[in-house]
């Protein structure tokens, strides 16, 4: 990939984009910009990987619209969120400037994503850059430097969810960031098991990761930790279809009825598929399909929580927040794997 980089070779336009960490910028395979190091590239397999890896577009190549000018009202957009890239652009600031949000949402005929993704992407890029560099979040906001005490206490609450007065009854959440073959995911745990492990373009988890900071009275920092590592090596079995059952603890944390849901999809065996309405059976409540499909929605533990082998009641692939074709890969994988499935 990076011998077509330097040849600037057209035939590998979109298959892969590539990173530069000296300048923090991702771009085409044809980009004409000054070529850099191989030490200093990285490769992605799509746009939003490269965001969720803190790279922001390239302004020369365009790697979002494909070399295409865009409209005057998308530039807009990507102009508002680069000035601010950790704000929030909500439907309603849209409107008080003038923009319609469901011509915000056209922004997709451009960019190959909405803007919604766009801007969660370029938001949630920022501190997972940090884990994924091993750096605390916290120091990463104060090397940009604040002007005020109010502007450090309001960066500190937004990040670790509590003021500076309050950290110290903290506990931590150690996070690692994993490559995997179907993306980048993060993990997060302490001492009791593993708290999340998910993809890090499926879209919710901003809100699971504030929701379990509250929950648990955490912080998350990146950090090494014995249950990240048996993770990490379980998972890389996992893939290499040497492993099917996970051994690494895990910490449920969640309603009544979630935590009744993602144990009864701990018992679907491995190579074998299970219906959102057999799931609603098995624990206790026929009626509840919509719920059970919910539930499977808010599991933040991927794979290892297999909601994936979940499937509709005709048998099709649906309702999969990581994306139907990761869905198939994952039930494509266990099937091929060459380990005895119990």
């Amino acid at each position: 990939m990076y011998s077509a980089f330097v040849r600037r070779d057209p035939t590998y336009e979109g298959v892969f984009w590539l990173g530069v960490r000296t300048t923090g910028i991702f771009c085409r395979p044809t980009c004409r910009a000054r070529t850099p190091n191989r030490e200093n590239v990285e490769f992605f397999a799509a746009p939003s990987d490269a965001l969720h890896a803190g790279f922001r577009p390239c302004r020369k190549c365009r790697p979002l619209d494909h070399g295409r000018k865009p409209p005057p009202l998308v530039e807009q957009l990507l102009a508002a969120v680069e000035r601010e890239p950790g704000r929030r652009h909500r439907d309603a600031e849209l409107v008080e400037r003038g923009i319609d949000p469901s011509t915000a949402r056209q922004f997709k005929r451009y960019c190959g994503m909405t803007f919604q993704a766009y801007h969660r992407a370029r938001r949630m890029g920022i501190p997972l850059s940090d884990i994924r560099k091993g750096k605390p979040v916290l120091d990463s906001q104060l090397d940009q430097g604040f002007a005020s005490s109010s502007g450090f206490r309001e960066a500190f609450a937004r990040i670790v969810g509590t003021p500076p007065s309050q950290a110290g009854s903290l506990g931590v959440l150690h996070a690692k960031w994993l490559e995997t073959p179907l993306g980048a995911m993060l993990a997060l745990a302490d001492d009791r098991g593993l708290h999340l492990l998910d993809f890090v373009d499926r879209r919710g988890l901003e809100r699971a990761l504030t929701l379990l900071q509250r929950r648990l009275r955490a912080r998350v920092l990146p950090g090494e930790h014995p249950v990240l590592t048996q993770i990490v090596r379980e998972l890389d079995e996992y893939f290499e279809g040497t492993r099917l059952v996970f051994d690494t603890p895990v910490i449920l944390t969640g309603s009544p009825f979630q935590l009744a849901v993602w144990r009864a999809l701990q018992n679907i065996p491995p190579r074998t598929t299970c219906s959102y309405r057999e799931l609603a059976i098995k624990i206790g409540q026929p009626a509840a399909v919509r719920a059970v499909g919910r539930a499977n929605g808010d599991n933040r533990l991927s794979i290892i929580l297999p909601c994936h082998r979940v499937i509709g009641s005709g048998g099709a692939l649906t309702g999969y927040g990581g994306g139907l074709w990761r869905k198939q890969k994952l039930l494509d994988l266990e099937r091929s794997a060459t380990v005895h499935a119990s």
